[in-house]
């Protein structure tokens, strides 16, 4: 099963081929900005991940002791 997902990943050429790509179409002054965008949109999901988890967590316990008291 996990053959079949690695067969979609990009090797060595395909990610060099990508990379070039992105630096044809933003140039090489905007990356770095690109780059920090993404940093913040993955910031602020993991953080957005870690909320609701912790919501998650907490209404599972609030369950639990609600089936302990009856």
């Amino acid at each position: 099963m996990e053959s079949i997902f690695l067969a979609f990943l990009p090797g060595g050429t395909e990610i060099f081929v990508i990379l070039f790509v992105v630096l044809l179409l933003f140039g090489g002054k905007k990356i770095p900005e690109l780059m920090r965008g993404v940093g913040k949109g993955i910031k602020e999901f993991n953080s957005a991940r870690a909320t609701i988890e912790s919501e998650i967590k907490e209404g599972m316990r609030e369950a639990d002791k609600k089936e302990i008291k009856e």
